[in-house]
């Protein structure tokens, strides 16, 4: 049964659980300017249509830490510098502004590869994440790296994919993915969609 570890301070999202190591506090700042601003117009009403409008976060954290296990063995790890997260929006999401890494660990509780992205949003009802911006994944005992522009993580397939360019360097070559890739969230398999490449050929001495 796939269990999330609790840090420190705790938040729901899409049935994943974040820590905060540092704060967590409600939007509340643009309403408290509205009040302000309005004087004696406290017209409750209008400021309760403007929370659950969706335009604006409902709960923003710092330092994010998020662990998933599956049977008490680790299986994910994931950071986060910053979390806005718009439960009110008519679908529901978490958007990360400073970026993720996240860590992906093999059955000895190893660190077996790694995803970072310069920005990140994860879709609570379909247990996504789509993640923009100097993307790189990395297989840490094959060696393997992959960059890409775009990318998406599908928790429930436990699977990585993207329709961005895509490179891929490993001890064989360069290869590249015209249309992007499909792979295993662990890269220990994957397909490179409309490849070509260049193949290091070592000399016999």
């Amino acid at each position: 049964m796939r269990t999330f570890r609790l840090l420190n301070r705790f938040i729901n999202f899409g049935g994943s659980f974040f820590s905060m190591r540092n704060t967590i506090y409600r939007s509340l700042a643009v309403f408290t300017f509205i009040l302000l601003v309005q004087g004696c117009e406290n017209d409750i009403e209008k400021i309760n249509m403007l929370n659950t409008s969706g335009d604006y976060p409902d709960v923003i954290g710092e330092d994010i830490e998020v662990i998933y296990s599956d049977s008490a063995i680790v299986k994910v790890h994931m950071y986060a510098e910053e979390l806005k997260q718009f439960n009110n929006a008519e679908k529901p999401y978490s958007e990360f502004p400073k970026g993720m890494k996240v860590h992906f660990f093999d059955d000895s509780m190893e660190i077996e590869s790694e995803i970072r992205a310069n920005y990140a949003i994860y879709y609570n009802e379909e247990k996504l994440w789509h993640a923009k911006g100097n993307v790189v994944a990395e297989n840490f005992k094959s060696g393997e790296r992959l960059d890409t522009e775009e990318l998406f993580w599908d928790e429930e397939k436990e699977e990585i994919y993207s329709e961005s360019y895509t490179r891929i360097v490993n001890e064989n070559g360069t290869f590249y993915g015209q249309n992007g890739f499909k792979s295993n969230q662990s890269l220990t398999d994957y397909t490179l969609i409309g490849s070509k490449g260049v193949v290091n050929i070592q000399e016999d001495e």
